[in-house]
């Protein structure tokens, strides 16, 4: 009850907010990270080294690196935000939207590369014959290759998940730290820490550590009952 009671008004809207970002940011991250990877999983060419390179950048540049360069490009002299400026006349940055583009990139990888690995472990053999049967492409991705995947659409969506709830150094550059507006869960500890305030930052933590245990856990024991290409 103590620890429940030294969350304030402000970090529960952190909270909200993050929850929010990372349900936006895995929508979105499904819808664009379906077509790359089913490109990725049955591209051949010399393309296709450079695209999973770029993809795989977040993975190892480090957060600020990425949250600087994503700031200067969605701020108002930027290429995307400054048109987004003069359509809107809103900037991006230090804005929900903003904290949306920076998320949907920095978690890109932890989407595509599940989707990727689901779709080369597939294959083609069950895709052509559903094409003998007579289904368009469309018809055989949608009752052929994605239930087939669906191991893997569940890791992307927990991964992409988790990590966009966790995110910090890009969401701090992109997005400031304005309660209510682009504060997170992760900045909300920060603030606590720099504060001294160790009860509602240890609080937070706790609720952050055993919200991505528990996805683990969840993602390694469906992989495990439901490996991918089994029906």
């Amino acid at each position: 009850m103590m620890a429940i009671e030294a969350i304030t008004s402000m970090d529960w809207q952190a909270l909200q907010l993050s929850l929010l970002l990372a349900f936006v940011t895995t929508a979105i991250l499904l819808l664009i990270g379906t077509p790359l990877a089913w490109w990725l999983a049955h591209s051949k060419g010399r393309l296709k080294t450079t695209a999973e390179a770029v993809i795989s950048l977040p993975l190892v540049l480090p957060p600020t690196v990425l949250g600087f360069y994503l700031l200067i490009f969605l701020g108002p002299y930027g290429w995307l935000g400054g048109t987004w400026v003069t359509i809107t006349g809103h900037a991006l940055s230090f804005r929900f939207s903003g904290l949306v583009i920076a998320s949907v990139i920095y978690s890109l990888p932890f989407v595509v590369q599940p989707l990727q690995r689901a779709f080369e472990t597939i294959g083609t053999k069950p895709l052509e014959a559903a094409a003998t049967l007579g289904a368009t492409p469309w018809d055989a991705f949608i009752n052929v290759a994605f239930p087939l995947a669906r191991g893997g659409y569940i890791t992307a969506t927990i991964l992409g998940f988790a990590h966009t709830l966790g995110e910090f150094g890009v969401v701090l550059m992109v997005g400031g730290n304005i309660p209510g507006q682009t504060q997170v869960i992760s900045i909300a500890i920060y603030d606590h820490v720099e504060s001294l305030e160790y009860t509602q930052a240890h609080t937070l933590s706790a609720l952050l550590l055993l919200l991505s245990f528990a996805s683990l856990i969840f993602v390694n024991t469906f992989n495990r009952r439901t490996p991918i290409g089994i029906p």
